[in-house]
């Protein structure tokens, strides 16, 4: 192994649909880092799938000597009280999104990882989509001018809601703290802080019990940015549009490395995140012409990710962005509740920083 695949040793707590289909494979595709122990009930599928890794509890698994990172995919209200534990233990810490339930709580365990002198992170994955990739391209390269009306949407077709904790009442669950987090750090990546946000949750499918519909807006100076969820949506998608001084930008189609995943692509493997729909880009006299979107790699968080405990780069998602992000899905949940435009609750030094 040479010195940049130095041995970096993984725990992952949770085998739900996130561990299981996301993180244990990047995990394992990843040059450098090692997968060593699994905590989860589903110690027959952990085996199915990964033989050779051990299973235990999560107790067990923060307490190993031979952990040198802890991926925590569990449910989101157990988010902080794992991230503490498994930081005071010594272990460098990524969590799923979102981050925390709250931004308070987010700050608590930032606290935790600067008093323990440990990395932490969140594992935003879609910052490496092929969507985002090249309309962030565009957007950078000036082809549209100024953008001053963002559209980003998460939309799928789901009409019977299932009895899962995500769409069961309870802490950190519904479509805003599901989809949110991702939505919020992709503006967050192209525009930087808004002023204010302004949001609309609801339930709209017969059975709802908590939020399956979420429609946010970001507010800049001479900005909107729109960032809308639905679960209600069969058809006629489209991922982002942006309307610039110079241009419009529209991406149809949504990256594919989340199906790819589902189907057993081993991430890396030929075609992995290829994207074959064009972006749309119309000039100012509404002439159309397509431009190719660039392929997706959400391995390059984990690569990242290795190269910073290994002290060769920087930290892919640092704490003063995952504040950031949690600011905001603090301030829609605010806005929703009372009707109101709500500014970000970020410190004057978070703002710094962020800046």
């Amino acid at each position: 192994m040479s010195a940049a695949e130095e041995a970096v040793r993984v725990g992952l707590i949770g085998y739900g649909y996130v561990g299981k289909t996301f993180h244990a494979p990047m995990i394992t595709a990843t040059p450098g880092l090692e997968l060593v122990a699994i905590a989860s009930s589903r110690a027959v599928d952990v085996h199915a799938d990964h033989p050779g890794v051990h299973v235990v509890d999560s107790d067990e698994l923060i307490a190993r000597a031979d952990v040198d990172v802890v991926v925590i995919a569990s449910p989101n209200d157990t988010h902080r009280p794992l991230a503490e534990a498994a930081l005071t233990a010594g272990h460098h810490v990524v969590v799923d999104k979102p981050f925390t339930l709250s931004l308070q709580d987010a700050r608590a365990v930032v606290d935790t990882a600067d008093r323990c002198q440990r990395i932490v992170s969140v594992f935003q994955n879609r910052r490496w989509d092929s969507d985002y990739l090249g309309i962030k391209e565009v957007i950078e390269g000036g082809l549209i001018g100024e953008v001053a009306h963002f559209e980003s949407h998460i939309d799928r077709f789901r009409p019977s809601p299932r009895d899962r904790w995500r769409e069961n009442p309870g802490p950190g669950a519904g479509l805003w703290f599901d989809l949110g987090p991702h939505l919020a750090d992709q503006a967050l990546q192209l525009f930087g802080l808004p002023e204010a946000v302004t949001a609309d949750f609801g339930c709209l499918r017969a059975g709802s019990r908590t939020d399956d519909w979420a429609h946010v807006i970001l507010d800049y100076p001479r900005r909107r940015v729109v960032l809308h969820g639905s679960m209600l949506a069969a058809g006629a998608h489209t991922r982002f549009i942006a309307h610039g001084t110079a241009g419009t930008l529209v991406k149809h189609r949504s990256d594919i490395q989340e199906d790819q995943l589902k189907a057993g692509i081993v991430p890396g493997a030929p075609g992995w995140g290829e994207d074959s729909d064009d972006m749309l880009l119309y000039d100012a006299a509404g002439r159309q012409t397509s431009r190719p979107t660039p392929p997706g790699n959400q391995l390059r968080y984990y690569r990242e990710l290795h190269q910073a405990i290994t002290g060769r780069g920087p930290n892919p998602v640092p704490p003063h962005q995952i504040l950031a992000v949690m600011a905001v899905v603090d301030a829609a949940r605010l806005s929703a509740q009372t009707g109101r435009r709500t500014e970000l609750a970020l410190s004057p030094e978070e703002r710094t920083h962020w800046n």
